[in-house]
């Protein structure tokens, strides 16, 4: 009896030695690093029928503000307009993400993901005020940047609350300045999501400008705050964003300003 007990003891010190001198090895703070960024995107929203449109994102993206390259995104869907202030939009994306350099050895320079998307935009339009509410959810098959690693499928829920505030103009309409402003948060799960759930959190703040009933800009800030591949580093992403907006009708343009269920939004939406 006595060496059944000494076994046990001595199995205990072997098991819990280890625990503890790792648990002492923790980090006692948390790490964040600051990086920048330039996004440029360009947004396309084209009527084919009468409820159905095509949906399109296209950005580039670069690390460093603009001397390193990041990621290509390619966003494509069909939306589908219920009623003027909502809709429903699905397709795919193939965003396409540089390694970052210097590329060590057994590392694939550029890597691509594939993803199903779904989105629902619900509009509150107020006399000087628009606001958005838009539910995104994301099916990604991603793979490090190993050569040879496997593809992984996990899933992404996003919301975003966006803001238009015209500021020359009582409504936003052709030759308006507007004030942006949106908040995103990213929410992810799967198998290979351990530690970091909550992907990303996403604010920004910026100026746009309907040009027409076709064409808009906007430019501004958005900050980033994530994990970096860590439960103890986190970064603070500082971005400069320029986006194109451009929207067409390729279905009865002149029935379509008759209709208010079928018409286009001059503020088109992320």
């Amino acid at each position: 009896m006595k060496k059944f007990f000494g076994v046990i003891f001595f199995s205990w010190l072997t098991i819990a030695t280890p625990v503890s001198a790792q648990t002492n090895d923790w980090p006692t703070s948390k790490q964040v690093e600051n990086t920048s960024e330039l996004w440029l995107g360009l947004y396309t929203k084209y009527r084919i029928q009468e409820r159905l449109y095509y949906y399109g994102e296209y950005h580039l993206r670069s690390r460093d503000f603009a001397r390193e390259m990041a990621q290509i995104y390619l966003r494509f869907g069909i939306s589908y307009i219920v009623n003027p202030n909502f809709e429903f939009t699905a397709g795919v994306v193939t965003p396409f993400y540089w390694a970052p350099k210097p590329v060590a050895e057994n590392t694939d320079a550029v890597v691509p993901q594939y993803r199903g998307w779904q989105q629902f935009l619900f509009i509150m339009p107020f006399p000087r005020l628009k606001i958005y509410h838009q539910l995104r959810t994301e099916q990604r098959w991603r793979r490090d940047y190993e050569v040879g690693s496997p593809f992984e499928l996990t899933h992404r829920f996003r919301y975003k609350i966006l803001g238009y505030f015209p500021l020359n103009h009582h409504k936003l309409e052709s030759n308006t300045l507007f004030l942006s402003m949106y908040e995103e948060i990213f929410i992810q799960a799967g198998k290979s999501i351990v530690f970091n759930h909550l992907e990303d959190n996403r604010v920004f703040v910026g100026l746009g400008y309907i040009l027409n009933d076709n064409i808009q800009f906007q430019t501004g800030y958005q900050w980033s705050f994530r994990h970096r591949n860590s439960p103890f580093v986190y970064e603070n992403r500082h971005m400069l964003r320029f986006s194109v907006y451009h929207n067409f009708d390729f279905y009865q343009r002149k029935e379509m300003r008759s209709k208010s269920i079928s018409r286009i939004d001059p503020i088109g939406h992320h």
